[in-house]
């Protein structure tokens, strides 16, 4: 049993992070700290915790947890390690992206470590800091990396991605209101998104010499959770050639299944799987990625990345259903 810490407890991410751990068999939740809710029950803000939990959020912050999960505002997180000391057994997992990016993975003497399980889980098992990955770059680049493997990311990829409003978090903004998301449909940050950073530097990785450009569009959907992701490119092989490179690269996945069949949203909300789909139309492949935003694409991924870094089962406390009806 592991003691746990969450840092930002009032948001969507912190809530499924409370909701998760609070059924996971090898965690004791010591403390939720939250300036704005200090006092407060969680049960009060998460209201799907009533009757699960009599926690309340906290103004202290024990020093000596054994693992640390950060849920705070993007930039917040370095701020956040600057003013607070925490003991050399203390491992650290950050939800934002202030660590996602090589130039920002050295810090304070600690390095982070990219959290893709599918890509990293040799060093994320012998890590104490991780950069869990953001959301759409979860579902991007789980559509791509077996291409880039394969050194066969030999063109320009397109990718058009649908996130639910959850995805703004729980702060309004115009966009982000009832009225506005209802019945209504739009881009944002198109070709500039924050997370083709990762994704990018991710392609490289593995395709060192590649000079594919990932074209990225993102767009707001009314409902509340999910990403629907798809991304095509040329390929020069078969279907068949497609299925069996994709099913290779994630034979050992936890996680990450790839379907024969069409694949639709409500397959993978409340889990921590990522399903694709692939077509073949004349020289382009078409890769369809779908993930849960708040789980695969960022509180579940983040556990299973605790799982690893503490020797458990990788599903553990991870093995959901979907909200399918």
């Amino acid at each position: 049993m592991i003691d746990v810490g969450i840092i930002g407890g009032a948001g969507y991410t912190a809530g499924e992070l409370i909701r998760l751990l609070l059924n996971h068999p090898q965690t004791n939740l010591n403390f939720i700290y939250s300036t704005s809710n200090a006092g407060n029950k969680i049960h009060k803000v998460h209201q799907d915790l009533v009757g699960s939990t009599d926690l309340e959020f906290s103004s202290t912050i024990n020093p000596d947890v054994d693992v640390l999960f950060l849920c705070l505002g993007h930039s917040n997180s370095k701020a956040f390690l600057e003013s607070h000391t925490f003991s050399s057994k203390t491992k650290i997992i950050d939800l934002s992206n202030d660590f996602r990016l090589e130039a920002d993975r050295d810090f304070q003497g600690n390095h982070f470590v990219y959290g893709l399980p599918e890509l990293h889980k040799e060093a994320i098992k012998k890590a104490n800091f991780i950069a869990n990955p953001g959301c759409f770059a979860t579902a991007i680049q789980l559509a791509l990396l077996p291409l880039a493997a394969f050194q066969l990311l030999k063109s320009d990829v397109h990718v058009n991605a649908v996130t639910g409003s959850t995805g703004a978090g729980t702060s309004l903004s115009e966009t982000t209101h009832f009225t506005y998301r209802d019945n209504n449909f739009s881009h944002y940050k198109a070709f500039t998104h924050q997370h083709l950073g990762e994704i990018n530097e991710r392609i490289l990785e593995l395709q060192k010499k590649s000079k594919a450009e990932v074209f990225f569009v993102p767009n707001r959907g009314n409902f509340s959770r999910g990403i629907f992701a798809t991304a095509y490119t040329d390929f020069e092989g078969s279907l068949d050639d497609a299925k069996t490179l994709y099913k290779t690269y994630y034979q050992d996945a936890a996680f990450t299944v790839v379907s024969d069949e069409d694949i639709h949203l409500k397959q993978v909300v409340n889990t921590n799987k990522c399903i694709l789909h692939l077509h073949k139309h004349n020289n382009k492949l078409l890769i369809t990625s779908i993930i849960d935003n708040l789980l695969k694409g960022a509180s579940g991924q983040a556990i299973q990345n605790m799982n690893l870094m503490f020797d458990f089962e990788e599903t553990e406390g991870l093995r959901l259903k979907a909200n399918y009806f």
